[in-house]
């Protein structure tokens, strides 16, 4: 029975999975995305999230607290560091998992699990339709017919300033 049994223990003793799951993290840190089997990928999700919400706050004992999940001194330099600076007012959600479909060996549900906010293709899209609006090009032409005539003043005081000299 597994009454009680909060996480998947993935067919692995619980070192292996510490380990693996360490390992992955440090992957998914250094890459932004890597793509594994989904079930490995929801376990990772659980155990990379809080270390994410850990490294907001930049402080000795979060900095110790993430080095003992990761055990890598370049993985905290990158988690305090750039992810930390993106994700900073981020509530939660850190990661997206996207499947892929089955591997061809076994069958296995495979997936690629990402930083969200480490991808270009969805944040550029999402940027860009964010500033094409209506009032930004309205805004636009304000400000062109707004310097245009204030051009044309400048060009008709120009010659009657040098008329005035001589």
């Amino acid at each position: 029975m597994r009454h009680g049994k909060k996480f998947n223990h993935l067919g692995r003793t619980a070192a292996h999975r510490k380990s693996m799951l360490t390992n992955m993290a440090c992957s998914l840190i250094e890459h932004k995305r890597i793509n594994t089997t989904l079930a490995k990928a929801r376990e990772l999700r659980k155990f990379i999230e809080p270390i994410i919400t850990k490294a907001k706050t930049d402080e000795t004992h979060s900095r110790r607290v993430v080095f003992a999940a990761l055990r890598s001194k370049e993985a905290v330099k990158e988690v305090f560091g750039p992810i930390a600076a993106k994700v900073g007012n981020r509530p939660g959600g850190y990661t997206r998992i996207i499947k892929l479909g089955n591997r061809l060996g076994d069958a296995a549900e495979m997936c690629m699990i990402e930083l969200v906010d480490f991808n270009e293709i969805y944040s550029a899209s999402a940027k860009t339709e964010a500033t094409k609006k209506s009032r930004t090009r309205r805004a636009g032409k304000k400000k062109a017919e707004e310097a245009a005539p204030a051009a044309e003043e400048v060009a008709l005081e120009a010659p009657a300033e040098e008329k005035a000299a001589e």
